[in-house]
């Protein structure tokens, strides 16, 4: 098999699949804007190369002698199209054959109004438009998100305003994403397929939060709210509402209209997806909810 190129290696998701790779006997290319962090990996063996994707200069040069990419979808909304269209080009033009993306579950069910999901929407699109050989892998909700980003603030102040309602969703462990990612760009035969990659159990966000409550025994009162209320909270935090007026070097890198509508788009039921994807790609069950839970609970305020 020839190379397997990791972008974003630098990143959680990506250092995890770029070292699984390596574990597995593969030839990683493993390309971040800053090289200097993937030292680690260079040591195992990786071929370590710089890539912008917001500039499409050397990013042919960065994919070449790359068989495969795994294209972990880059973080600020709003601009991902532009630079997955860049990885994308540079990625045909250096010969690859096959693009495995990070998208998002439920994306493409019509209607779905999550701002977040727009870009996975435009790359999915530009990737069945390639001419290449495509994988979508649509990610739920991160487990490992709901342990800290949501939980500990809950935890500290006792409270959480949720919009998301009783809506329900298959929350995952990355861990599980980064496995079957791996899985599906070092087997054979996931060619121009869409994965539903999720936990093993729907749950509503309150009942996420009752069992973080459970397990710390302090008590979280959820409060049901609007999105407008919704919006309102992220105002008081100081978080912008657009993704354009977002600073990616400030103190709060993310848009709120991104996470009212993610809770909105879990409350209409486009997230409310069961699948067995996770474990027919690496041939373990995903891990539970609980799990990862226990595996964050020391972060968690006493």
């Amino acid at each position: 098999m020839g190379k397997i190129i990791v972008s974003g290696a630098s990143g959680q998701f990506g250092r995890a699949a770029a070292s699984q790779l390596l574990d597995l006997g593969h030839e990683v290319i493993a390309l971040s804007r800053s090289t200097a962090k993937l030292a680690d990996l260079a040591e195992r063996g990786a071929d370590v190369r710089a890539a912008d994707f917001d500039s499409p200069d050397g990013l042919e040069e960065a994919m070449a002698g790359g068989e495969k990419l795994l294209l972990i979808s880059t973080t600020l909304v709003g601009q991902r199209p532009r630079q997955h269209g860049n990885a994308i080009d540079a990625a045909k033009a250096a010969g690859v054959q096959h693009i495995a993306y990070t998208s998002l579950l439920g994306v493409r069910r019509e209607g779905n109004p999550s701002v977040e999901g727009f870009d996975h929407i435009a790359t999915e699109k530009m990737l069945e438009a390639s001419g290449l050989a495509w994988t979508m892998l649509r990610n739920s909700l991160y487990a490992e998100a709901v342990a800290t980003a949501m939980a500990i603030p809950a935890l500290m102040s006792g409270s959480k305003p949720e919009n998301a309602g009783d809506g329900l969703v298959p929350i995952v462990s990355r861990d599980d994403c980064v496995a079957t990612a791996v899985g599906v760009v070092s087997q054979e035969g996931h060619e121009n397929k869409a994965y539903d990659v999720t936990g093993p159990e729907l749950w509503t966000l309150p009942d996420a939060m009752a069992l973080v409550s459970e397990m710390a025994g302090k008590p979280i009162e959820i409060q049901q709210v609007d999105d407008e209320a919704m919006f309102a909270y992220f105002d008081s935090l100081g978080v912008p509402r657009k993704s354009e007026d977002v600073d990616p070097n400030g103190p709060i890198p993310w848009a709120s209209e991104g996470m009212v509508t993610f809770g909105q788009s879990i409350r209409e039921g486009f997230m409310n997806i069961e699948s067995d994807d996770v474990e027919a790609i690496t041939g373990r069950k995903p891990r539970t909810l609980r799990s990862v839970f226990e595996q964050y609970q020391d972060q968690w305020p006493k």
